[in-house]
Parts: C-alpha cells; sequence; structure tokens
C-alpha cells in the first residue's frame, strides 16, 4: 500500500510540474515618449569684434629691443612686429589673417650683420722648476 501512495505523489508531482507553463518570450518593454521643456535662447546684441594695440621694448642693458602693433576689424587681423637679432640685423613680420585666407605672414631683415671679432687669449706657459729628488736611505 505504501508503494502505491508513493507513485500515486509521484505521478501527481509530475503532473502538477507539466501544468505550470513557463513563458519562453521575453517581457515586452516600450519606451514611454519625454517631452522635452522648449529651451529659451537669449541672443545678445552682436557687434563684429574690433581692436587696436601696441607695445615696445628698448632695454640698451640687455640689448631686448622688440615693438609689435595689431588691429583687426570684424574677422580680420592685421599686424607687424619687429625685433633686433643678436646679428644687429632687424627681422619684421607683417602678417594678416582670416577666415577666408588663413593666417599669412611676411618676413624681412634689414640692416647689415655685424659678427664681433673672435677673442684671442693668450695661455702663458707657466714656468717648469725641476726640484732635486730627495731620497731617504739607511
Amino acid at each position: 500500500m505504501n508503494h502505491f501512495l508513493v507513485a500515486t505523489c509521484v505521478l501527481a508531482a509530475a503532473a502538477f510540474v507539466g501544468a505550470v507553463e513557463y513563458a519562453h518570450y521575453p517581457a515586452h518593454f516600450s519606451h514611454v515618449p519625454v517631452a522635452h521643456a522648449p529651451v529659451l535662447v537669449k541672443h545678445e546684441p552682436y557687434a563684429p569684434p574690433h581692436y587696436s594695440f601696441q607695445y615696445g621694448v628698448h632695454d640698451a642693458h640687455t640689448g631686448d629691443i622688440k615693438s609689435q602693433h595689431e588691429t583687426r576689424e570684424g574677422d580680420v587681423v592685421k599686424g607687424s612686429y619687429s625685433l633686433v637679432e643678436p646679428d644687429g640685423t632687424i627681422r619684421t613680420v607683417d602678417y594678416t589673417a582670416d577666415h577666408h585666407n588663413g593666417f599669412n605672414a611676411v618676413v624681412s631683415k634689414s640692416g647689415k650683420a655685424v659678427h664681433p671679432a673672435p677673442i684671442v687669449q693668450k695661455y702663458v706657459v707657466p714656468q717648469h722648476y725641476v726640484s732635486p729628488l730627495v731620497g731617504y736611505h739607511h
């Protein structure tokens, strides 16, 4: 009788497992549309950029001599700078820059290069004295 009860329980458990069905498909999710708030853009009044500046340095002690000036009208920049090279010549760079042509520079040198004469130092050989050998004999 016990065997019959065990067999009935096993069959009932097997039938119950078969009755429970599991979904073989993944759950379906859909995206909820998000309403974005309108972006408020504040437009500032536009004025084309405009500036002009210049500076210069003339330090005779260090030999630092240079200058620059530049102007801007809208998107066009023009200017030049110059400096005194170590050989005494003056290098000048004239430049322009805009969106159409990009950056363009024209470099020129003026003056004659002066190279200092090399300094010749005479080396004096020190006098060589011979001292007598001192020996200690016992």
